[in-house]
């Protein structure tokens, strides 16, 4: 009897593993899906932002272009503001470890920047108006949040291509890096100011394009100069 007893647990307890086990599979599923599925939204969030613009895109636009309903996106993100606040961050730090990556790859100071560029060509090749300026004015809080991170990797990454750029002798030794990393950071965030400039296709490159020119031919030397103008010949800048 004992035995008979100890076989009917054992069946039981088997029973109830066939039976658990499936629902900690799936459970152990959807939480791996979950970051995923976050970051999904997020990279196609962002592309959509830079397009159509952040005031203009809706989230049933974001749902639709991605195939799932606007019930799951409200899964992760509360509102369309927490949405972008996220969507820019990530967005940002993207850029920050691709610049970061150029960086390390050996360029001179002016190849560098402009491989930099032209890594980012692509960007606002659609856009019709500049996303920075949207981000100004209809949601400022996130705007102010990422222009301070934002000058403050842009100082780092400005400061040391000079003292490169002055140690390969392509830049002048005479150059005040506080300074000219403020005015060249002033110069690339007025280009998306819309009170300044009228927008069609591509207008942001050429004018970041000019701006980087400007910039370059400030600093240079004759050996720098000379260097900057094989850049500017290249068709795909």
């Amino acid at each position: 009897m004992p035995n008979e007893i100890t076989k009917l647990i054992k069946k039981l307890w088997k029973l109830l593993l066939y039976l658990k086990f499936p629902f900690v599979y799936l459970h152990s599923q959807i939480i791996k899906e979950e970051p995923i599925m976050k970051e999904t939204i997020l990279k196609k969030a962002g592309e959509i932002f830079l397009k159509y613009g952040f005031k203009s895109v809706t989230m049933d636009d974001i749902a639709k272009d991605l195939g799932i309903s606007k019930k799951t996106i409200y899964k992760y993100y509360k509102n369309k503001q927490e949405l972008i606040d996220e969507a820019v961050s990530y967005f940002q730090d993207g850029m920050h470890k691709t610049i970061f990556n150029i960086c390390a790859m050996g360029h001179n100071a002016i190849e560098e920047n402009f491989e930099i560029k032209k890594t980012f060509k692509e960007l606002f090749k659609n856009s019709d108006d500049s996303p920075m300026y949207q981000l100004e004015k209809y949601y400022p809080k996130t705007y102010k949040k990422i222009i301070a991170n934002e000058l403050s990797v842009f100082k780092e990454c400005i400061t040391k291509n000079i003292e490169k750029g002055i140690q390969e002798g392509l830049y002048r030794k005479d150059i005040n890096l506080e300074i000219t990393t403020k005015f060249y950071f002033s110069l690339m965030l007025s280009v998306h100011d819309s009170s300044l400039y009228t927008y069609n296709k591509n207008t942001i490159n050429k004018l970041e394009l000019c701006v980087l020119e400007y910039h370059t031919r400030a600093l240079a030397t004759k050996k720098g100069l000379q260097i900057l103008q094989k850049q500017l010949e290249k068709k795909e800048i």
